[in-house]
């Protein structure tokens, strides 16, 4: 039969070479050597290097995972709204901020052009002396309690601007430094284009001087000229129509120099500025 004929592949061959091979000698005849770890020979190390492993696409791990993913994605379309709506709030209020100002800007124009505001005049018409007895050569002047009566003279050129005058203040008179009196400027309220002659009472208690000073005063006083420095500080409020803005400082420096610190003393010169501080 056909099936007889079959043989499988290659089981000829094998035979045919089995039998062409030289017998080997029987197994018998060999001389037997014991084993040694030795005479197997070692498997070789894999020289270093790089190596890229392949692993299942079923057992990748997902950096991050897609839940986190998403979340990360809400959590930075959330930001992005936020930033946005902080750069929008702070650019309406810079841009608030600038209206405020240009319009600020605009009214004190409009301000100065009506009313063209000028600055208040004063000075010191007298200043009558009490307290000081330099002629002495005692130590009495070593506590000195002098009194000043002094007369300002203040003038407010404005044709539509009326100052209120208000509490606060302080007066100072000092020479050299040293602080001798002081006292306050009066409150009142003065009209467009007035001028207003006041007397202010300015006081002082336990002034000590140094043995040098009262000598410079007597060369002072022997010459006909003490120079006196006169320091003041009134809070106002100044009208404009029926417009009164807030409260700003009106600061004055008299320079004053007497001939003689008395009762009768006569002013030799004057000189003030005025400075004023809106805030």
């Amino acid at each position: 039969m056909l099936a007889d004929r079959v043989h499988p592949a290659g089981a000829g061959d094998a035979e045919e070479k089995a039998a062409a091979a030289p017998a080997e000698p029987a197994a018998a005849s060999r001389p037997e050597s014991p084993r040694s770890p030795k005479t197997f020979a070692e498997k070789p190390k894999p020289p270093p290097g790089t190596y890229v492993i392949q692993v299942p696409k079923d057992q990748i791990i997902r950096v991050p995972p897609p839940e986190n993913a998403r979340r990360f994605e809400t959590y930075t379309r959330r930001a992005r709204r936020r930033s946005r709506g902080c750069c929008c709030c702070l650019a309406w209020t810079a841009a608030l901020l600038l209206f405020l100002l240009i319009a600020l800007a605009a009214a004190a124009g409009i301000l100065y052009l009506v009313f063209r505001p000028k600055i208040p005049k004063y000075s010191v018409d007298g200043l009558a002396v009490k307290g000081f007895n330099l002629s002495s050569a005692s130590t009495d002047l070593a506590a000195l309690s002098p009194e000043f009566d002094a007369t300002i003279r203040a003038e407010n050129p404005n044709k539509k601007i009326g100052i209120y005058y208000r509490s606060g203040s302080s007066v100072e008179v000092s020479y050299d430094g040293v602080n001798l009196c002081h006292g306050v400027w009066p409150t009142f309220y003065q009209g467009k284009r007035n001028v207003t002659v006041f007397q202010t009472a300015l006081t002082g208690s336990g002034i000590r001087l140094a043995a040098a000073m009262q000598d410079a005063l007597v060369t002072a006083q022997s010459r006909g000229e003490v120079p006196l420095e006169m320091n003041i500080k009134v809070p106002v409020r100044i009208k404009f129509g029926a417009v009164t803005t807030w409260t700003i400082t009106v600061k004055v420096r008299c320079d004053v120099t007497v001939d003689k610190l008395a009762a009768d003393s006569r002013i030799v010169s004057k000189s003030c500025s005025v400075k004023v501080d809106p805030f």
